[in-house]
């Protein structure tokens, strides 16, 4: 029995033997043939470089150090922040820890290489892989901020040239509304200069010259009367000086021109009479040109200035203007201003609207048409169809067509004037009928020659 049992307790230990023998030879095998599943324990002290510092991790890695991995038909291993294309095989190597990548095996076995892939990638462009690393991408991307950076500060300087900037309009402005005046106040610096003795005779000119221009306005002109200028003004008509009376009367008419409040100031500070008395006496046309354009101001519209024009004897102070010699431009003037006052009567008086019966009964004061036929103007008037020009001519036609109803009799006993009209009708009939040659049907001349038929056909 003993020797039995020594025996298989000699057995028992050979077996044990050979078993853990197998397992050995199993293990040394699998290690040979599949080494990507070796399991190897990575110490804490293995990952660490040369220096003793840890590598950068992945996680750790800066973004912009980020480097493009180029993978091959092989397995290579992958660095921490590597960036992997889209469709790579990667792995673990449990025998290194290490991650691995390559290109995914193709149908027929093949793979593309590196460089067909970079052409599919690049297209055409020939551009080298190897050269995309991490400081070249840092050094191209400063220069793209930095040709960025240019050009927007090319922008902003080409803006800066069109434009100014707001700070600098502000200011600009602030300052333009310091220097801002009311046409109140430079009215009141020009009166002032105007009635200064200090100013020069040339100084005193162009304040009237620009006052001129302000007065027109209508609030104007009523500030201009409340500040006293109105009253210097008309002072300035009894000036030795031309150019000063000549201003004088220029700013006098822009001031009365449809503004009863001014033209009733001024015939009660005494304008009309010095008006008439520049008209009658010996001045400088220009002066006269001037005053004229301040009477007429004065009486359109003014029934009561145009009785005291009567009664002062202004019919007569202007027919004498057709008696002197170098008064000739002012004729036509005076021709407009009858023509005027004869219509706005005779209008006024014919329209009998209830509200206007006051300024009828103004009207009705003034005995302007007696008056015209009483100082000759009958005889007078016609006289100017003889003058070439043809704007003269409408403005005689004009007004002789209104006297006609008042002068019929003398124009019938008249033979120059029958001949005078039947030759205008023969030269504008010829002028009209060339424009409408010209396709111009009412023509200016057609109309002229209108006007003269009708002066033709009342006098039969």
């Amino acid at each position: 029995m003993s020797c039995w049992a020594g025996l298989l307790s000699t057995c028992a230990r050979v077996s044990l033997l050979l078993l853990l023998g197998s397992v050995l030879f199993s293990c040394s095998s699998l290690s040979d043939t599949v080494p990507e599943f070796a399991l190897t324990k990575i110490e804490e002290s293995d990952i660490k470089d040369d220096s003793g510092k840890e590598p950068v991790t992945e996680d750790d890695a800066d973004p912009e150090d980020l480097e493009v991995f180029y993978p091959t038909d092989q397995w290579q291993s992958l660095r921490p922040g590597q960036a992997v294309a889209a469709g790579s095989h990667v792995r673990l190597n449990l025998q290194t820890g290490e991650r691995e990548a390559k290109l995914p095996d193709r149908e027929n076995g093949q793979s593309d290489t590196r460089e067909e892939r970079r052409r599919k990638r690049l297209g055409k462009v020939d551009v080298d892989a190897n050269s995309f690393t991490s400081e070249e991408l840092k050094k191209a991307l400063a220069k793209m901020k930095e040709s960025e950076k240019a050009e927007r500060k090319a922008r902003e300087e080409e803006v800066r040239k069109k434009f100014r900037p707001i700070e600098q309009l502000k200011e600009e402005f602030e300052k333009l509304n310091m220097k801002i005046e009311t046409d109140y106040e430079i009215m009141v610096k020009l009166i002032s200069k105007f009635n200064s003795s200090a100013s020069t005779l040339d100084e005193k000119v162009a304040a009237l010259y620009d006052l001129e221009y302000y007065v027109h306005q209508v609030d104007n002109a009523k500030d201009f009367l409340s500040m006293g200028g109105l009253q210097l003004v008309i002072e300035g008509l009894n000036s030795s000086e031309a150019s000063l009376k000549e201003h004088a009367a220029f700013v006098l008419g822009a001031a009365l021109s449809s503004n009863p409040k001014v033209q009733i100031e001024a015939i009660e500070g005494g304008a009309l009479q010095k008006l008439l008395v520049i008209l009658a006496t010996e001045q400088p046309l220009a002066v006269r040109k001037k005053a004229l354009f301040a009477l007429s101001s004065m009486l359109r519209h003014f029934p009561y200035a145009q009785q005291q024009f009567l009664k002062l004897g202004g019919l007569q102070v202007l027919r004498s203007l057709f008696r002197q010699k170098g008064m000739e431009p002012l004729h036509v003037r005076v021709v407009t201003l009858l023509y005027d006052l004869l219509m706005e009567k005779m209008l006024l008086e014919d329209s009998q609207h209830g509200e206007q019966m006051e300024k009828i009964q103004q009207y009705q004061q003034v005995r302007l048409v007696p008056a015209v036929v009483e100082q000759g103007w009958c005889a007078l008037v016609p006289n100017l169809l003889a003058m070439p020009e043809h704007d003269t001519r409408e403005k005689v036609l004009k007004l002789v067509g209104v006297l006609v109803a008042f002068c019929r009799e003398h124009y019938r006993g008249d033979p120059a004037l029958g001949t005078t009209l039947s030759l205008l009708r023969s030269e504008y009939e010829e002028l009209a009928a060339e424009e409408q040659r010209e396709g111009d049907k009412d023509g200016y001349f057609r109309e002229l020659l209108g006007s003269i038929n009708t002066i033709i056909q009342e006098l039969r």
